[in-house]
């Protein structure tokens, strides 16, 4: 019996991929034994947030960087950091900020539920340009010039929503943001692979870039990473680790917090819900070196070979298999489309209530399609997978 089963829960075969609400990548081994590790002492949190500041900022190719509780909490964080900066009274007051600059730039075809996260720390957002394409009702899409057109002397910063196909370049946001003196803050959850990414989107000047830790990197799942110039990582750390300490004693590390930029000790922050733990921290900053040296990569054959193994039983269903290879370092995907879009929540709906409950990607069923992403797949779960797509596609 499996721990989740003596609590109740019955595990699942996952074909979804690194999606949080069923539990996000499979934690890399060696970071699986460096969280226990980590677990058996204690360490000054400041002084292991300092030691991540420097292995993210490698990785990274950045000043400073900040094991922060997800993407979304180093978006809070960051945003809350280019609000208050070393500003005591600023961070004691957010999210309420009467008085100071509180808007954020955004194009209007990069909002989505996510964005809670950049409001949480107190921003508001300005919208610019249209999603025209969507609406039908044009060919643009969001242009540079729009961002500088709305700036005011209320702006804080612009965020930016990182995908494929994110227009303009960010490379132009960042001209224009920087030309008027303005940070700009970089959603890049999911946007690794590829590896090069971790040092070509700050390398584009972005301020401040937030990746997830439990997606590709494959460190536990609640955990992102914060990276950019260090003023800002001062900032987002001062508001995010625990500041019960006596002024006289408070002794930071140097890379970590820019100790001369405050004049005193603040109290606790906006981020304060936002801790990551100590076993947290060294799993992730495992993790990042494994995936930084590509060490992943040759699992790929393993990937293809479970889609391989799905694709040949369902030779004889009534569907169509279409196999994605990777590019080496993208994982293979396999798409199956069904009749219509009718059968394919069909087919997914019975997955899920049937034993095992398989959840298959669900993001294609609008245009008829099962998507299997491999990342949580071995030979054996694919082989009990293909058993059970073959059962529900013939049902």
């Amino acid at each position: 019996m499996s721990i989740y089963e003596q609590f109740g829960v019955e595990p699942i075969i996952n074909a979804s991929g690194a999606v949080t609400r069923l539990g996000g990548a499979p934690l890399n081994e060696q970071a699986l034994a460096a969280f226990a590790e980590a677990a058996r002492e204690s360490v000054p949190l400041e002084k292991l947030q300092a030691a991540a500041c420097r292995e993210i900022a490698s990785a990274t190719g950045t000043e400073a960087g900040l094991v922060t509780a997800g993407a979304a909490a180093a978006l809070t964080l960051g945003t809350a950091a280019i609000l208050a900066r070393h500003d005591l009274g600023r961070m004691e007051r957010l999210p309420h900020c009467e008085g100071f600059p509180d808007e954020i730039v955004v194009a209007r075809e990069h909002r989505s539920g996510y964005d809670h996260a950049v409001r949480g720390a107190g921003a508001r957002l300005v919208e610019v340009g249209f999603n025209e394409l969507v609406s039908g009702a044009g060919v643009r899409r969001t242009e540079a010039w729009e961002y500088a057109a709305a700036f005011g002397p209320r702006t804080a910063g612009v965020l930016y929503v990182l995908t494929d196909g994110s227009r303009p370049p960010l490379s132009e946001v960042v001209a224009v943001a920087h030309a008027h003196h303005l940070p700009v803050i970089v959603d890049a959850a999911g946007e690794l692979p590829p590896r090069a990414n971790l040092k070509a989107l700050p390398a584009t000047g972005a301020d401040l870039v937030a990746f997830s830790g439990g997606k590709a990197i494959r460190g536990p799942q609640a955990t992102g990473i914060l990276c950019g110039r260090q003023e800002l990582i001062s900032s987002a750390a001062l508001q995010m680790l625990d500041m019960d300490d006596h002024a006289e004693l408070w002794d930071p590390p140097a890379e970590l917090i820019l100790r001369d930029c405050v004049p005193g000790l603040p109290r606790h922050g906006i981020g304060r819900g936002f801790k990551v733990s100590k076993e947290q921290i060294v799993a992730l900053l495992v993790a990042l070196r494994a995936f930084a040296a590509g060490e992943y990569d040759r699992r790929l054959t393993g990937y293809q070979r479970c889609l391989e193994t799905i694709a040949t039983a369902l030779a004889n269903a009534p569907a169509e298999c279409m196999l994605l290879e990777s590019d080496g370092e993208r994982l293979p995907i396999l798409e199956i489309a069904v009749k219509d879009r009718e059968t394919a929540f069909n087919v997914c709906r019975r997955l899920r209530a049937g034993s095992p409950p398989c959840y298959v990607g669900h993001g294609l069923l609008a245009e008829g399609k099962l998507v299997i992403n491999p990342l949580n797949l071995d030979d054996e779960r694919a082989a009990v997978l293909a058993r059970r797509l073959a059962e529900e596609l013939s049902a």
